[in-house]
């Protein structure tokens, strides 16, 4: 039997809903998502030009989908996908949040303006230490925990660990447990064809992954960041086992000679930012 692409390889994930062409299962997979905490429903979708994902840097980077959704309340939605638990996810995610609700007003507009944002952060670790597959976080008052400072702010945690584990899936009444259940590799065949068989958006999805499975150029790429995810995750145990700090200094010289930004590594390695511009220095200096 031909072992099946791993749906939640980030360049893959990218192919089949971040394309233009993919509003469609992209828009049931962000309402799915949404049922969560609002009953508002995404009625405008614009998938943006994304940053082509090439041999050059797809054993290293990950990829974001530039999206813009507009739902019937006037929410923007940004999404990320995070296969590596590589430390400070919660700060990782605030860090994207951030970036896109300050694209969201001009030079001499109002705040009152600024629309809101949500992240959506699917990740294969467990993470948030709650009993729960699907997490979602607002702001709310320390002590009067009924009072919502602002809906500026909704972030959300999809485990797919947790929710492999998860006991009552429907995916006959759920959309989101569809979507999960799509999202694991090694989901039985016989329930695949029927969840493909209840969700148009995702049969289609899920011809754009066997596309790229007869694409020897687009396999390529597909092996090349399974073999870079792999690659991290070894280098961050290997540099535990040398010992914390000077095997996370290694693992930050080698992301800053790859490419990556200052931001970027210190989510990876857990390091300060100033601590990683020193490196960066001594680089330089040698």
């Amino acid at each position: 039997m031909k072992k099946r692409l791993n749906p939640l390889n980030d360049y893959l994930f990218q192919k089949y809903l971040g394309e233009k062409g993919d509003e469609e299962q992209l828009m049931s997979f962000l309402n799915a998502v949404l049922r969560r905490t609002r009953k508002a429903r995404i009625v405008e979708l614009e998938i943006l030009e994304n940053k082509t994902l090439t041999a050059d840097i797809i054993g290293d980077k990950a990829s974001i989908l530039d999206v813009r959704a507009v739902t019937d309340t006037g929410t923007k939605v940004n999404v990320e996908v995070q296969l590596r638990n590589v430390g400070n996810m919660d700060r990782r995610s605030l860090f994207y949040w951030s970036r896109e609700y300050a694209k969201g007003i001009e030079a001499g507009q109002d705040y009152i303006e600024l629309p809101n944002v949500i992240a959506i952060n699917i990740v294969d670790f467990e993470f948030i230490p709650i009993n729960d597959y699907h997490t979602s976080f607002h702001l709310w008052e320390d002590v009067h925990k009924d009072y919502m400072l602002t809906d500026a702010l909704e972030i959300h945690f999809v485990d797919m660990v947790k929710f492999k584990k998860f006991a009552d899936k429907d995916i006959k009444n759920n959309p989101l447990h569809r979507w999960l259940t799509f999202f694991d590799k090694d989901v039985p065949d016989d329930v695949l064809k029927e969840v493909l068989s209840m969700e148009a958006a995702i049969l289609k999805a899920n011809e754009k992954i066997e596309h790229v499975s007869k694409d020897r150029d687009a396999m390529r790429l597909y092996e090349m960041r399974e073999m870079g995810m792999s690659d991290m995750t070894s280098a961050i145990n290997s540099a535990v086992a040398r010992g914390r700090d000077g095997g996370l200094k290694e693992i930050a010289k080698n992301a800053l000679r790859k490419g990556y930004d200052i931001a970027e590594i210190a989510d990876i390695t857990g390091l300060d930012e100033s601590a990683i511009r020193e490196l960066q220095t001594e680089m330089f200096d040698d």
